[in-house]
């Protein structure tokens, strides 16, 4: 498997040809210029997740490409006329692209303040052909999947998360690899501090690797 990260949340799955792009958002750079892919989905509404200005390039530019992405996001984009048509990835629902099935799990972004309405977050479970649980992507969310993962992309920062909650859900997945995501937040210094406290904190049997934004790694 095949990882490519965008900066924030914005990552290229690559299984056997199959590329699948989660959360093309404002704080990520560089998807713009993909072409060929098979799908892109999104988590949720938040624009760091989904850019509004570039989302009608990045749909022309792949017009094989299926979209999915979170009901109320789905419902958003259906009253627009620049992002083709999406199709909703509810909890529960399921997939085949290409040689993967993707399978929506989750359902609610974590609560950032409990006087602001919890919206939906559709957080993602990739499997391929030889491995349940091969990725998965949650949003903004730590949801736990009940189930063996192979590669996380682990939310580490966030208005939303303080650093124990980001070693806790990592402790609660205990997957192979993970990597952080959603850190255009931080610092240069409060990344690497942020990574390094994670790094340290990390459960036995589960690497934790920093990607280099824009490169391919194969994990």
């Amino acid at each position: 498997m095949v990882v490519t990260h965008f900066g924030h949340s914005c990552v290229l799955l690559d299984n056997d040809g199959t590329r699948i792009l989660f959360d093309p958002g404002t704080f990520s750079n560089g998807f713009e210029d993909l072409r060929d892919l098979d799908a892109i989905l999104i988590t949720h509404q938040h624009p760091d997740h989904a850019d509004p200005a570039r989302l009608p390039a990045l749909v022309a530019a792949n017009p094989g490409a299926v979209r999915y992405a979170d009901p109320q996001t789905a419902k958003q984009f259906a009253e627009r006329t620049d992002v083709g048509r999406w199709e909703v990835m509810a909890p529960g629902a399921s997939v085949t692209i290409g040689a993967l099935t993707v399978r929506g799990t989750g359902g609610r972004h974590a609560v950032i303040h409990p006087e602001l309405p919890v919206i939906d977050n559709t957080a993602y479970v990739v499997d391929t052909a030889d491995r349940t649980g091969a990725f998965m992507h949650p949003g903004d969310s730590l949801y736990i999947p009940f189930e063996r993962i192979d590669v996380l992309a682990l939310p580490a920062a966030a208005p939303w998360l303080k650093l124990s909650e980001p070693v806790d859900y990592l402790r609660a997945v205990s997957p192979r690899v993970a990597f952080p995501i959603h850190q255009a937040v931080l610092s240069d210094a409060g990344r690497t501090i942020h990574n390094a406290r994670i790094s340290e904190m990390s459960p036995a049997g589960t690497s934790f690797v920093v990607l280099d934004e824009g490169t391919a790694t194969d994990l």
